[in-house]
């Protein structure tokens, strides 16, 4: 007799396309009606960090839920996919976050300037804008497109080295936020995503050798 053999992911409870509805719901409400929204510090300037960071973080976070929602679609791995839909769920909530912040400061969501000028770092390369890298451990196009046409193992593989490397990328920028003038929701924010995110690196590696692919986590 053959056994059906059963997905322990949390995805196979909810179906993808209910997840990324949920998703969006959910960070549209907590765009409009975030109550954690920062006033310590007054409204934070163009420039400052809080305003950089809700901003550029915003965009970053979008990705890392797109390429999880991509594994999600069509990884095996039970592992990857549990941590694929933390992933998702937890950045698309602190995404919404962000954006509520943002709009209740009265600044945009985008801006015609470079990403990262709140960092004092220097605006990414032509080759990377022409490749769509805009922040520190972005995937490109051409990854993206290669996460959403890999699948199984090639596909749980993939985006494990692709999410090590966007978190190392997305931990630089947090621990770039100075306590000068930030508020202090700003400040625990992105202290508890340099904290998580450099658990969940260890967590990919470490998945990523028992599914074989040491070299994916040695990268960096």
């Amino acid at each position: 007799m053959t056994r059906r053999r059963q997905d322990r992911g949390p995805s196979a409870r909810l179906p993808v396309a209910a997840l990324a509805i949920a998703l969006l719901a959910g960070a549209l409400l907590l765009t409009r009606l975030s109550g954690t929204a920062p006033a310590d510090s007054g409204t934070p300037a163009e420039d400052s960090d809080a305003v950089g960071f809700s901003r550029d973080m915003a965009v970053h976070h979008q990705q890392a839920v797109e390429m999880s929602l991509s594994v999600l679609r069509h990884g095996t791995s039970p592992e990857v996919r549990t941590l694929a839909y933390d992933i998702a769920n937890t950045q698309a909530a602190q995404r919404g976050m962000m954006l509520g912040w943002l709009r209740l400061w009265g600044r945009t969501a985008t801006t015609s300037g470079p990403p990262m000028r709140w960092m004092d770092m220097p605006p990414t390369s032509a080759e990377d804008r022409r490749r769509g890298v805009l922040m520190p451990g972005m995937a490109s196009r051409a990854d993206l497109s290669a996460l959403a046409a890999a699948r199984g193992h090639r596909a749980d593989a993939l985006y494990l080295r692709l999410m090590i490397t966007h978190h190392r990328g997305g931990v630089h920028m947090a621990e770039a936020v100075t306590a000068d003038g930030t508020p202090q929701a700003v400040l625990r924010m992105a202290r508890e995503m340099v904290r998580s995110q450099r658990t969940e690196i260890d967590l990919m590696k470490d998945i990523a050798e028992r599914l074989g692919g040491a070299e994916h986590a040695r990268t960096g």
